[in-house]
């Protein structure tokens, strides 16, 4: 007899005892439905293991994901759970869930040490340890040895039998033993050469990259370069979310500035992201990249080194509410930014999203010429594709369209960094980041307090000077406000926000609310509460 100490009904199909397996099936056809209730772990029963993965232990949680929504990128789903609103998937627990497209799914639970297979399956396949029969047979005076007959198991024999065989028994286990020592380094040979395989397939994708893209003339650097070029990495910049960046020398008079990725992403995805779109680029008002470095894993990105750093800097350093650079070169830098950003719309072969435009990425030169930077999280698509897909909403809070965050509101197209134009012209104008003002103890969401105060002679308007530096401040508050309105159909393109940058403003009209019946007690990044629902993972990035 075989005694299964499982909690749940199954048949058995086939018991093999000398190898020590059973088969078993699940008679309701739906093993994946009671997977949480099957509990091993007390008992002398396990999965058999193959070399296939389908057969790897692994730990599973079990989605219920709603049809209506396309969830094409996740694997093994479970048909059996399947009904007409929803489907079942199992997914790895230590996978990157913020990158799976678990959209509108819930968790529905658990499933601990179970091979892929079961999913799929109404079989599964255990094997079991030998029974301990050693002190049954001492005390009949007796060995315990494997069984000889077909069914295999333990037998009880006397011991001077059992000294017969020793010598042979001796030799057959020294051959047993070689054999697994060879065994293992057969794997991991094997596990090294698909590793190797694996690194130098992502090398070549890298390097067939840059071969197309030799004819855009950046220079490539050994690794040995940078260091000699950064004196060791002896300056420091500063730190983002995908690397550091270094003060760089290459020669007497010309400086650069030295970004090092993280090696966060095997396929060097940022890097090929930022200098395929950068590499193209080549505007007053865009950062311009010198060279780049692809030496094994390491990923360096070498560009033109800006001497007054970030326009952050400058807008958010003074507790005053007059800036420090003066209402003209404010106006100069924003029309600067402005044609930057129109020229990644439509002045390339192909329409250039950033989709993080923010003052931390805003570098300025010695003359405060801006020039917009950071590429990372940009989108290449056709200028005459009005909308792109997204399968993960990106960028700064505060700077993120409404519509990255919610279909609500339309779709993610150009006009999303028009948005982020928009809030960054808000903060130039108010010297504070969109949410930082506080009001009778309580946060205020700084663009509708601006619209609330626009035509209103108080304390704020009063710290502007009279005549055309009012002019200037209530132009780039107005020009703001349009670009931020919540939906894109609503904004103006780049092009429109240049020609009334460029003019007097005498001519603009204050635009709609973009905050109709809405307080500052429910918004969150702009966006009214009942509006307010993540339809996408986010990437942020980190200031």
């Amino acid at each position: 007899m075989l005694d299964l100490p499982i909690s749940i009904n199954l048949v058995v199909k086939k018991i093999y005892y000398r190898s020590q397996q059973v088969y078993l099936s699940d008679p309701d056809k739906c093993l994946a439905k009671k997977l949480q209730n099957l509990n091993l772990s007390s008992t002398p029963f396990t999965f058999l293991t193959e070399t296939d993965y389908r057969y790897e232990l692994r730990d599973y949680i079990l989605f219920n994901c709603s049809v209506s929504n396309s969830n094409r990128d996740l694997d093994n789903p479970v048909p059996c759970l399947r009904d007409p609103s929803y489907q079942f998937y199992a997914v790895e627990e230590d996978s990157y869930m913020d990158s799976l497209p678990l959209t509108s799914c819930t968790r529905f639970h658990n499933v601990s040490s179970v091979p892929r297979y079961v999913f799929s399956s109404d079989d599964i396949h255990l094997k079991w340890s030998f029974p301990e029969c050693t002190s049954v047979c001492e005390a009949m005076g007796k060995r315990c040895t494997p069984s000889n007959n077909s069914i295999g198991g333990f037998q009880c024999v006397d011991k001077l039998k059992t000294h017969q065989g020793a010598h042979k028994r001796k030799i057959i286990a020294e051959a047993t033993l070689g054999s697994i020592v060879l065994l293992t380094a057969v794997a991991v040979v094997i596990y090294l050469c698909v590793s190797f395989l694996k690194d130098r397939e992502n090398r070549k994708k890298i390097e067939g990259f840059l071969e197309d893209y030799r004819a855009l003339k950046p220079t490539r650097f050994g690794y040995s370069d940078i260091r000699r070029i950064t004196n060791q990495f002896s300056e420091k910049l500063g730190q983002g979310a995908y690397g550091v960046v270094y003060k760089g020398k290459l020669s007497n008079e010309i400086y650069v500035a030295v970004k090092v990725l993280n090696n966060s992403k095997e396929n060097g995805e940022e890097f090929v992201n930022e200098v395929s779109t950068i590499g193209r680029i080549h505007h007053v008002n865009v950062v311009r990249l010198v060279g780049f470095c692809a030496e094994g894993f390491r990923r360096v990105l070498v560009y033109e080194f800006l001497p007054n750093e970030s326009l952050e800097k400058f807008i958010f350093q003074a507790k005053s509410k007059k800036n420090s650079l003066g209402w003209e070169k404010l106006q100069d830098i924003a029309l600067g930014i402005a044609k930057g950003i129109e020229y990644l719309h439509q002045g390339c072969d192909q329409q250039i999203l950033h989709f993080d435009i923010k003052p931390h990425n805003i570098l300025l030169d010695r003359n405060f010429n801006p020039k917009v930077s950071d590429f990372g999280l940009a989108k290449l698509c056709s200028k005459e594709q009005s909308a792109v897909t997204m399968t993960a909403a990106r960028g700064t809070m505060g700077y993120i369209a409404p519509e990255l965050l919610s279909r609500t509101f339309g779709r993610v197209s150009y006009k999303s960094d028009v948005y982020s134009f928009g809030m960054l012209l808000l903060e130039m104008v108010g010297g504070r980041k969109n949410v930082d003002l506080k009001e009778n103890n309580s946060q205020v969401y700084f663009p509708q307090w601006v619209y609330n105060h626009l035509n209103l002679g108080d304390d704020y308007w009063a710290q502007i000077e009279e005549g055309d530096q009012n002019n200037i401040a209530r132009k780039l508050t107005i020009v703001g406000l349009y670009c931020i309105q919540w939906y894109p159909a609503d904004r103006p393109a780049m092009k429109v926000v240049v020609q009334m940058l460029e003019g007097d403003g005498s001519d603009l009209t204050v635009p709609p609310n973009p905050f109709p019946s809405t307080n500052a007690t429910n918004l969150v990044a702009g966006i009214p509460e009942k509006h307010f629902q993540i339809e996408l993972p986010l990437i942020l990035e980190n200031e």
